[in-house]
């Protein structure tokens, strides 16, 4: 899939989520917006997993840390296949498996996420498992920058580099914004590339938009023995103008008036994409 056809589909991807999260009637939208076109990538040219293949052990898993973010992951779940795109009626409905948070009971999902923290060991352990089976699968995880003031992350992240895990990759969705403002003022985590080498991590910093710079940084090969960090450096509310670089979208449902603002700029970009085809 070229360039072009993904920047294609991250509008009809941003388009279903905003969708759902208003059918929905909740949805962390800001850092969902944000994360997308990691995911877009992640799933059209990176990961070794299909419908098909979920069951395989030879797949690689794929966790989704800042687990708040799940209308992004259902969206492309459903464009990929894992389920009928009318399943998204669903979320956060009586009855309904497609709860606000991943859960294994939703096809492609590998772990029940939320708790923000826990991704990365649980990936951490996934990893280790795989060596442990002369394997050749990998792990990727999405962590939210917010996420990292959760100590298990270090504590994760010092066990990849003492166990040599140069089959995960931990892909940072940096939006510098969580839900009571900049994290920089909230719980500064920062300088994060020299803290992640510190801890025995090769890092790889790249536009969490362009999907050369994402290709490359998710699919040039690891350094031998050493865990890869991915510093996405994103736009919080991408997309959407009046969600952008704003900290009260981190969760919030747009109004019928906004929705449809959103989805006229969306339109917009999308008819300028196929002009310039």
């Amino acid at each position: 899939m070229t360039d072009h056809e993904l920047q294609l589909k991250a509008v009809a991807l941003r388009r279903a989520m905003l969708r759902l999260i208003v059918n929905a009637g909740a949805g962390h939208t800001g850092g969902g917006l944000s994360c997308l076109d990691i995911l877009n990538v992640l799933y059209n040219r990176v990961l070794k997993v299909s419908p098909q293949t979920f069951t395989n052990p030879t797949r690689d898993r794929y966790v989704q840390s800042k687990g708040h973010c799940v209308e992004a992951l259902y969206a492309v779940l459903a464009d990929c296949g894992f389920f009928p795109a009318s399943d998204l009626e669903t979320v956060c409905h009586y009855q309904s498996h497609y709860v606000g948070h991943p859960t294994r009971h939703i096809p492609g999902v590998e772990m029940n996420t939320g708790a923000l923290g826990h991704g990365l060991p649980i990936s951490v352990g996934m990893a280790i498992a795989g060596k442990m089976d002369g394997a050749k699968h990998r792990v990727f995880t999405l962590l939210g920058d917010g996420e990292l003031a959760e100590g298990s992350n270090w504590e994760g992240g010092l066990a990849a580099a003492h166990y040599k895990l140069d089959n995960i990759t931990a892909i940072l969705d940096h939006n510098t914004l969580q839900i009571s403002g900049h994290t920089r003022d909230v719980m500064s985590n920062e300088p994060l590339d020299e803290k992640w080498r510190a801890f025995g991590w090769t890092v790889r910093a790249v536009d969490g938009h362009d999907y050369a710079a994402l290709t490359k940084a998710l699919t040039d090969p690891p350094e031998p023995g050493k865990p890869t960090f991915i510093i996405a450096n994103t736009v919080k509310g991408k997309g959407v103008s009046f969600m952008e670089n704003v900290a009260k979208w981190h969760h919030g449902v747009p109004s019928d008036a906004e929705l449809k603002q959103a989805l006229a700029e969306l339109d917009a970009a999308e008819a300028k994409l196929k002009e310039t085809k």
